[in-house]
């Protein structure tokens, strides 16, 4: 089709005819075939239309130096109207790169169906997110560790959620109260799995529930096994809402508890999110000794109370260093 011709490529073609002009039977054999197999759609009296239309657009020429097979034969097409269509695209190059071990831009934009310029620009955005590489030696593109840290983390996630299933099933059992998985996340936790109690009043969160470091359980044993300059990040941008009269929105009542947090391996959610639930939490560790989430009891204060927070702190200490013995983490000195 024509549409798949880049302006620049015309200007390249006429150049090989012209310097072929001394072998004029060849050049008129290779101009038809061209000819032909790119313009047939032009009405016979449109032919001029259709073949120089398209030469006027271009605002200069090229210079005539090999294409690489790792980029396009133009890169000067309209940027993308839709970005849904945009992200779809991409997406689908990725797949492509990634069931590769090194595709040249040809091989890509023959397999998405995409020109060579439309399917450049979306090799170039996601090489500069480091989702694919390209290298220069071979013209070949491949996929980019950022696509495998993605991919591992959802292994990593989807691991730690199977394997504390049992655990968190377990300490339900031990306490009497809901237990909950959650992981950190940039500014929040994220509760992703739960096993409730049978009590008939009991703390409930659906899954995808966010809640801020500062009033939770979870978000408070991270906090206290991250580095002060990284907690001081993470507060910042994600400030220290008062949800309660016992939120610890003030940085040095905040430090000084996830001081004690620290030393003895547990935390508190004292009514500091909801009114009349209190919460019990420890931090679970990946491979690195780095905080990525935890294992929390949470239950009305008539049940979790005060007394019992000496006892229910150990069970959770322990449910969390053995989820994160189960996924090959190493737990935080």
């Amino acid at each position: 089709m024509a549409d798949d011709v880049s302006k620049p490529a015309i200007f390249q073609f006429f150049q090989n005819i012209f310097s072929f002009l001394e072998n004029g039977a060849y050049a008129l054999i290779l101009f038809d075939f061209w000819f032909s197999k790119n313009y047939s759609h032009c009405p016979s009296g449109k032919l001029f239309h259709c073949v120089f239309g398209e030469i006027s657009k271009n605002d200069g020429m090229e210079t005539t130096e090999k294409r690489q097979r790792g980029r396009p034969r133009a890169f000067n097409g309209p940027s993308e109207a839709n970005s849904v269509q945009s992200l779809d695209r991409a997406l689908r190059i990725l797949a492509i790169v990634a069931e590769g071990s090194g595709l040249s831009l040809s091989e890509i934009a023959a397999q998405s169906s995409l020109a060579a310029s439309t399917a450049y620009r979306m090799l170039t955005t996601l090489e500069n997110h480091g989702m694919v590489e390209f290298d220069t030696s071979d013209q070949l593109w491949s996929i980019g560790v950022e696509t495998y840290r993605m991919g591992a983390a959802f292994l990593r996630r989807r691991k730690l959620v199977d394997r504390a299933r049992i655990v968190m099933q377990e300490l339900m059992e031990r306490t009497g109260e809901t237990a909950n998985l959650g992981v950190a996340e940039d500014d929040c936790v994220v509760f992703v799995s739960q096993v409730e109690t049978h009590q008939a009043i009991r703390a409930f969160f659906r899954p995808g529930t966010r809640s801020p470091f500062h009033a939770s359980g979870i978000g408070k044993a991270v906090l206290a096994h991250l580095e002060p300059e990284r907690v001081g990040t993470i507060l910042r941008k994600a400030g220290l809402q008062r949800f309660t009269d016992k939120t610890l929105s003030d940085i040095s009542a905040l430090a000084h508890d996830l001081a004690t947090i620290k030393l003895r391996g547990w935390s508190v959610d004292d009514e500091e999110r909801h009114p009349g639930m209190r919460c019990v939490a420890a931090a679970i560790f990946n491979e690195f000794g780095e905080p990525i989430g935890g294992v929390s009891v949470s239950g009305p204060t008539v049940r979790v109370t005060p007394e019992r927070l000496a006892e229910i702190g150990p069970m959770v200490r322990s449910a969390a260093a053995e989820v994160t013995r189960m996924i090959g983490g190493v737990q935080a000195g």
